[in-house]
């Protein structure tokens, strides 16, 4: 039976039914929730929860954990996350799974409380020093993050990389209807962790990095890329939105379709690896792909356009809808979209 939950507790849930034994965190809106549900929720099930002293701590804290074979999971917001990304850079530099939870708010620097996605090309690009990647997934709404919390911790161990749940300060904030799968956990020995044995720990030396680190982020791309598409076989307009402005963009879709458009949407569900396949489904006479996005000046819009070019002989103009620090309004996305279609907006790519 379904019922309402707060973004941020189902996140926290989800994590503990999916195996979650140890989390290290620190306070920071719009995130803190994930946290408090954890500090409580944790020792009832006899598992371990930690408030680092800061960031930095709570990320190398759950590098140690599972180093020893625990499901470990940390979580923060923008200028949080940005403090942990040397502990991520470590933890793909020794082949570590680990899950990480980003409740994104907008801005720079601090940046205010507002909902936004402009932590995007930080997340998908391997935040810290380094040539690395982080398997991210991007949910649009509360039961899809339980969904996709429910998978975290088997992806992260078959590929022994971090993979993150890239969620938004309204996603984290809003309640509706959630349904919970049963309780999980992993039985199996992993094989390389440190347990006092002098077995092998799976650790790559430096001169067979490069080619293995390269073969194993080929493998995720070709076996891990998720979208949903929406009308997009014969479109000739096709947004492309992940998270919160893809439900939007999908109602725009609806309504541009009653007006006699041929509209449509691509979904992206991981970020990184991009799902450049979804864009093989567009069959018709595509003239215009439109990103619509939380941010300021545009961040999406580069993998839309990559795609683009990758996937279409021809070259297909790329139109950026930057809604700032809030989710675009449905009307916002058909003007734009009408806009495009009279040539009164400028194309981005």
């Amino acid at each position: 039976m379904k019922k309402m939950w707060k973004g941020n507790h189902a996140i926290a849930e989800a994590a503990l039914r999916a195996g979650c034994q140890f989390y290290a965190g620190y306070p920071i809106t719009p995130q803190t929730e994930v946290s408090e549900y954890l500090s409580a929720r944790m020792p009832e099930l006899g598992r371990k929860f930690l408030q680092a002293e800061n960031e930095m701590a709570a990320v190398y804290m759950i590098y140690g954990a599972y180093a020893c074979g625990m499901r470990s999971m940390t979580s923060s917001s923008g200028p949080g996350f940005s403090l942990k990304q040397e502990g991520i850079a470590y933890l793909c530099a020794n082949n570590y799974p680990s899950v990480l939870v980003n409740v994104q708010r907008w801005g720079p620097g601090l940046g205010t409380l507002d909902s936004a996605q402009t932590d995007y090309l930080r997340d998908t690009r391997g935040g810290g020093n380094g040539d690395y990647r982080v398997i991210v997934l991007a949910p649009n709404s509360i039961q899809e993050t339980v969904d996709l919390m429910y998978e975290v911790f088997d992806l992260a161990e078959k590929y022994r990389n971090p993979v993150e749940i890239l969620s938004e300060a309204a996603l984290g904030q809003m309640m509706e209807p959630v349904e919970f799968p049963e309780f999980k956990e992993r039985t199996e020995d992993l094989g390389w962790t440190f347990d006092g044995t002098n077995r092998p720990h799976g650790r790559i030396a430096n001169p067979d990095k490069p080619r293995m680190v390269k073969e194993k982020y080929e493998r995720i791309a070709a076996e891990e890329q998720r979208w949903e598409s929406y009308q997009v076989e014969d479109a000739e307009y096709i947004f492309v939105a992940f998270g919160l402005p893809s439900r939007t963009a999908r109602n725009a879709v609806d309504q541009l379709r009653a007006k006699g458009q041929k509209a449509g949407l691509i979904r992206p569900i991981t970020v990184w690896p991009f799902p450049y396949n979804a864009f093989k489904e567009a069959k018709g006479n595509v003239k215009a792909f439109i990103s619509v996005e939380s941010t300021d000046a545009g961040q999406l819009i580069e993998d839309v356009a990559l795609a683009a070019k990758k996937e279409f002989e021809t070259n297909i103009p790329v139109y950026g809808l930057f809604s700032g620090q809030k989710i675009p309004k449905t009307k916002e996305i058909t003007e734009f979209c009408e806009r495009v279609i009279a040539g009164q907006e400028k194309e981005v790519f």
